[in-house]
């Protein structure tokens, strides 16, 4: 009943936002033509503003710069992590390619993912290979990141195959792959209770986690919840960001 009454809470914030948005974008709608009809009003001739060439960009006039909190706070702290450590090497396996980009400005990073990038990054290496599968050796690596990556696993969202266990087959392949004392961050969304949003991610119990990572300490946790980047857990769906490093 207690889940039953949380999920239909969030349908009717759902719906609430849906709604709103609806409303905001004939607002906006409105505006903007009336912009478009000011400017070509004071616009000198041959620099009118054309009907073919109109590009409505209509939710940027906001107070203040939006950001997207998730990649905006996990890549930013472990960033920031990995950058102490300051590995020879270090090898990330789908994390986003800005942060990974980023990285490989000031370290030396391989980056691993099951799809090529479709532009070159000259400062990154890349191989293409699995995360059920990684092209390295038993204890051959001493520092990794895969950052919103292994809640998706095995749901066949970015054509990998189906398997109920994926994430926990992704967890093993990395504790394969890392030497003892190696740095492992990653982050997957937490709640309470573990669930299935099928097919776009998996969350996760923190105890699960860490008894599925029983062969690592954690060494530092954060949590991303809404707009706010926390250090304790709580109730209610949020990103975990940890760093463990397996123990020696």
């Amino acid at each position: 009943m207690k889940q039953f009454l949380s999920d239909l809470r969030l349908l009717y914030v759902n719906l609430k936002k849906t709604f709103t948005s609806w409303k905001m974008e004939r607002q906006l709608k409105k505006e903007f033509f009336q912009d478009f009809s000011l400017y070509n009003s004071m616009a000198s001739k041959g620099m009118e503003a054309g009907v073919r060439e109109l590009r409505p960009c209509l939710w940027e006039k906001t107070s203040f710069t939006k950001i997207e909190p998730i990649y905006f706070y996990q890549d930013n702290w472990a960033f920031e992590r990995i950058l102490k450590q300051r590995p020879s090497d270090h090898v990330d396996i789908g994390s986003h390619h800005k942060f990974v980009s980023f990285l490989s400005m000031t370290l030396n990073v391989t980056m691993i993912d099951i799809r090529p990038l479709s532009l070159p990054v000259n400062s990154l290496s890349f191989k293409e290979g699995s995360i059920l599968s990684l092209p390295y050796d038993s204890e051959s690596i001493d520092s990794l990141s895969s950052l919103c990556v292994i809640e998706h696993i095995g749901l066949g969202r970015y054509g990998d195959e189906i398997d109920p266990l994926g994430s926990e087959k992704a967890f093993t392949e990395i504790d394969r792959v890392l030497k003892k004392g190696a740095n492992f961050y990653f982050s997957v969304p937490v709640e309470l209770e573990g669930r299935v949003f099928f097919n776009a991610h998996r969350s996760f119990s923190e105890n699960y986690l860490l008894e599925t990572l029983h062969n690592f300490e954690v060494i530092d946790k954060k949590y991303i919840y809404g707009e706010k980047f926390e250090t304790t857990l709580r109730d209610g769906f949020g990103i975990g960001c940890y760093h463990l490093q397996k123990k020696t």
